[in-house]
């Protein structure tokens, strides 16, 4: 077992809901946190002057498109991600697993690693475990993750149990090829729709010990239900002093519930991606900025809502933006998308700290309700 870098504050009295701190290279991050997606070494449409002032505690960044390009050994020379980006909080950096999954057809999974090629130039590359765990070291994140074989929805027993031993293989050798950098590792836990197969996950992922834990393989075309209900099951198993990660999730209600259940940390394209398409999310639900019945409005994006975007500009002016399809749209719809998600999970941490965690998930629901009549 490693040393637990996570110190638990705070747990609710009514459900698995707490709140904490990861300690690392870069700073301390207070769960539970949400990390904007800086897929190539940024986070779409804003800067990271902008992230500080909205609220960011952390980011992530992603191994498989930074190793295709610029290439880690060019980050490495200015100072890792940090120095190169400009970004002095800390970064956790997905293994590529889940590019080189969705890759598919131009991937070749074996007991090796992952061969694939690249999207950009079609040029045959390869990644070991040890090739991701040096990579992320040359990025210099503070989180970096093993490399997993992510399982498809639907996937039949024999498929699922064959990759997730070999994700149990590969985590155990992510583990000894880690350096004495400081940086932490999560394991990353597989099993697919099978509740046996992800306690046997945890189990080895325990064994092998890691500064963290992640849920892989959710939210990969699921129905909602079955997402939760293999969220809930796996985290049960889980131990109690190390901080959880569910990947790739997602709405702000998969956050309220994520939490709900457990979970400390998580990650999702969709803030700035909605942003983009003219989505913003708001405490009363979705606005879509594009509708006509926001051509005159004067009223900010969300009156509840401090964020650089609603202190400045109006419904009718971004709507205009949007229309007129301005760079600057995409930029004031991201402030506001990922303002208003990091201010949700500092209310869910709010109200683990008072312990009254169960009131505001009721509250949360209740505002969308009264806006859909």
């Amino acid at each position: 077992m490693t040393t637990p870098r996570f110190l638990l504050q705070h747990s609710s009295s009514e459900c698995r809901a707490r709140c904490g701190e990861v300690a690392t290279l870069h700073g301390v991050i207070k769960t539970p946190v949400f990390m904007p997606v800086g897929t190539q070494a940024t986070v779409k449409g804003v800067t990271p002057e902008n992230l500080v002032e909205l609220g960011a505690q952390i980011i992530l960044g992603n191994t498989y498109h930074l190793f295709i390009r610029p290439g880690h050994a060019l980050i490495r020379e200015f100072g890792g991600l940090h120095g190169f980006m400009h970004w002095d909080r800390p970064i956790l950096t997905d293994s590529g697993g889940f590019q080189i999954f969705s890759l598919q057809d131009l991937a070749t999974i074996t007991e090796e690693g992952a061969g694939f090629r690249s999207h950009l130039d079609g040029a045959k590359l390869f990644i070991s475990p040890e090739d991701a765990v040096h990579v992320q070291e040359a990025l210099g994140s503070d989180i970096m993750m093993a490399l997993d074989t992510c399982i498809p929805y639907p996937a039949d027993r024999r498929q699922a149990e064959k990759a997730t031993a070999l994700t149990g293989r590969w985590a155990r050798r992510c583990r000894t090829a880690q350096s004495e950098t400081g940086q932490l590792l999560f394991g990353i836990v597989q099993g697919g729709m099978y509740p046996d197969l992800r306690k046997q996950a945890v189990e080895e992922l325990v064994d092998i010990g890691f500064d963290g834990y992640a849920l892989g393989g959710l939210s990969v075309g699921e129905p909602k239900e079955l997402m939760l209900e293999m969220l809930a099951q796996t985290v049960t198993h889980l131990p109690g002093d190390y901080p959880v990660y569910l990947m790739g999730v997602g709405t702000p209600e998969d956050l309220v519930e994520g939490v709900y259940r457990g979970v400390d940390m998580f990650d999702c394209v969709m803030p700035t991606r909605n942003a983009r398409n003219g989505m913003l999310f708001t405490s009363s639900g979705r606005l879509v900025i594009k509708n006509s019945r926001y051509r005159d409005d004067h009223r900010p994006v969300d009156e509840q809502c401090n964020c650089y975007t609603c202190r400045h500009y109006s419904r009718a002016y971004l709507r205009h933006l949007f229309q007129s399809h301005e760079l600057l749209a995409c930029q004031l719809n991201s402030i506001h998308n990922l303002h208003y998600y990091c201010c949700l999970m500092a209310d869910m941490r709010r109200a683990i700290r008072e312990d009254r965690f169960l009131e505001f998930r009721k509250a949360f629901y209740l505002q969308r309700e009264q806006n859909n009549h």
